[in-house]
């Protein structure tokens, strides 16, 4: 769809001052907060490669009636036979690289797909209008701040949107961009200056549209002729000079202050405020707070945020880039946002904060700043991808070492925590995304082997009932595999991770024109059975957490490890909510195995029996087995090849 031909809304507010608070919340009833979001399930979707509402065949509306073809639907359904590996490989990557066509409205047609398969709350990709003619589809380059992007519809739609996922029990959480707009102006000669001592360079002027040497003054110009509505950057507020680092891109990823200071490539860094920026206390994360003066921008920035979830109801925010902020930004914002959405009812409306850097870095923001939770933590992907592909241990409480995944759990008194279940409500858990930071060749859980489709259900497991909120990454339901080939380059090797859900030119499977919304799909309908057992079990959802021991025999019980390359055993975990124990179990052998797995022995007793609530292998689903007298307590279990159980 060209930009001509899309909708046409009411005229956008030019100025924060122009927004009637009082007009937009009275009356109106908000949608509440859950009592807790380690209860959600999350879901995080491009909105520009998602749904354009187009598909037909394979899935039903919200009413759960199919969806069939007509005269709006033209887009059939991928198959794999047929459609795989189909395209030009060189017109199918250079179309990843720039917009698709997903929409806002197509969203809103897939609200059924998404609730059938469990989800609670879907995280969209930034919305807002970005620097006119760019290519900036993933939503991270913003222009106007107080608007919706035209690719993907209006703030109309965006609000109705939101209305009908409240409808269907499904909340919304946005992803916002607090630390910087898009590539707004141009430094002096258009020349690209890097950060250098905090040293502030000369401004050409603000663009036009991309690709202009930035011929619109660097100033208020409410007056200008060339202003609005599609050049240098909206609100108003943020066209004084003051409003702006302007101290060039950064160069050093982890040097203090550059990493804070710097623009985030060409994007553009906004000044939040005045900070002590000695080296010495980089790391005194309580002080540099105790010490920041937050700027009027970062308050403008607070009422822009304000108006979205006044406006459309929003539930959540995903804050990009927290490591390049100041903390006491992220603070004041924090506070801010909080007390504005309890105002209107929802008294645990959650900031999710993008925190690379290291877990112990991202535990003390989360403490400091009063953010609600932390994602991208680095270690936690990267240890669950890799044990249920066998090629990590899992973990050993009887020892100091803290290399498993499972370690990352118990690990909560070195992070300060009394208590793991600190992770189950404060980080959120995923292991595809949109990013792989630090990663040069991106791919996906299913792109790094052909036969690494088969461990989904694995990782699925581990992500779906082990602490922490999560979260899956659009496509992953569908078995998604995008991954770059190229050897001796990386430039947009992200654009690998962000296949088309709808078909479009940049279809997953390097293919075009299908869609991907199959509900009979094994991988889809695997979560969908897990994410039911998961909501009838607290202990699935906020237990406490326990590497289990295993044995063959019956008498030797032990926690598997990794010997040689890759681990092919049973792998069990319980979790516990009060007086309940539901155990898990992961097989990344290629044949089913039969282990004795340990259950807590006061709570069991060598007593009773368990019931199997969840198996890759259906047939299994619903069979009893008796807990007896070994290691304190134990059941005899029998877990699928690539398989995953729970029992309860």
């Amino acid at each position: 769809m060209e930009v001509s031909d899309m909708p046409i809304q009411p005229q956008v507010e030019q100025s924060l001052a122009e927004i009637v608070f009082a007009d937009l919340i009275n009356k109106r009833n908000y949608y509440p907060s859950p009592t807790a979001w380690e209860n959600e399930l999350l879901y995080f979707l491009f909105v520009d490669r998602f749904s354009d509402g187009k598909e037909f065949g394979n899935f039903s509306n919200i009413e759960g009636d199919p969806v069939t073809r007509d005269e709006n639907r033209s887009t059939p359904l991928f198959k794999l036979q047929h459609d795989a590996f189909r395209a030009d490989w060189d017109r199918w990557f250079q179309d990843g690289r720039g917009w698709c066509g997903g929409s806002i409205s197509g969203l809103k047609d897939k609200l059924g797909y998404l609730k059938r398969l469990g989800i609670s709350a879907v995280w969209l990709s930034p919305v807002f209008k970005q620097v006119t003619d760019s290519d900036d589809y993933h939503g991270y380059g913003i222009q106007n701040f107080l608007d919706v992007d035209p690719h993907y519809g209006t703030r109309e739609q965006l609000k109705a949107f939101v209305a009908a996922a409240h409808e269907t029990g499904i909340r919304v959480i946005l992803d916002i961009i607090l630390n910087h707009a898009g590539d707004v102006f141009t430094y002096r000669d258009n020349h690209t200056y890097f950060y250098h001592q905090g040293r502030r360079w000369p401004v050409q002027g603000y663009r036009k549209r991309q690709g202009d040497p930035g011929s619109v003054p660097f100033e208020h110009m409410e007056t200008h002729p060339d202003a609005w509505p599609d050049s240098a950057v909206w609100p108003s507020e943020f066209h004084s000079p003051e409003s702006w680092a302007a101290q060039g891109q950064i160069r050093n990823w982890d040097a203090y202050p550059e990493y804070l200071d710097g623009d985030f490539f060409s994007l553009k860094e906004l000044n939040h405020g005045r900070a002590n920026k000695d080296p010495a206390i980089a790391w005194d994360v309580q002080r540099r707070i105790r010490e920041f003066h937050h700027s009027p921008t970062l308050e403008q920035l607070c009422k822009v945020y304000q108006f979205w979830i006044a406006y459309a109801d929003i539930d959540g925010f995903r804050l990009d880039t927290v490591k390049h902020m100041e903390p006491g930004a992220v603070r004041y914002f924090a506070n801010v946002i909080h007390e504005f959405a309890q105002s209107l009812g929802k008294e645990n409306f959650y900031i999710i904060g993008e925190i690379t850097g290291g877990r112990g870095h991202a535990v003390n923001l989360v403490n400091t700043t009063g953010i609600d939770a932390a994602l991208g933590i680095n270690d936690i992907p990267d240890k669950l991808e890799y044990l249920a592909k066998g090629y990590r241990s899992p973990g050993n409480p009887d020892t100091d070492e803290h290399e498993g995944y499972f370690d990352l759990f118990r690990n909560s008194l070195l992070d300060d925590k009394h208590t793991h279940q600190w992770y189950a409500k404060h980080i959120v858990t995923m292991f595809d995304d949109h990013d792989q930071v630090g990663t040069k060749h991106k791919y996906r859980f299913c792109g790094d082997h052909p036969e690494s489709y088969r461990y989904l259900p694995l990782a699925l497991g581990l992500n779906l009932t082990t602490a922490g909120i999560p979260c899956i990454y659009y496509g992953t339901e569908q078995n998604f595999n995008g991954s770059d080939p190229r050897k001796e380059q990386d430039a947009y090797s992200d654009a690998f991770l962000r296949e088309c859900m709808f078909g479009g030119p940049f279809g997953s499977f390097q293919s075009t024109g299908k869609h991907f919304f199959k509900e009979n799909h094994e991988t889809y309908q695997f979560i969908q059975r897990l994410s039911e057992t998961r909501k009838k079990h607290i202990a699935l959802r906020r237990g406490r957490q326990y590497l289990r021991q295993v044995s063959q025999d019956g008498e030797h019980f032990y926690y598997p490890e990794l010997v040689g390359e890759q681990l092919k055993w049973v792998v069990a975990w319980s979790r516990m909510f009060a007086s309940s124990e539901c155990l898990c179990a992961i097989n990344t052998a290629d044949k089913d195995l039969e282990v004795w797995v340990t259950l807590d022995h006061p709570t069991h007793q060598a007593a009773g029996e368990l019931t199997c609530l969840v198996s890759t292998d259906s047939r299994l689903q619903g069979q009893k087995t008796p807990v007896q007298a070994r290691n304190g307590s134990a059941i005899h279990v029998r877990v699928p090849a690539f398989g995953f159980i729970v029992f309860g």
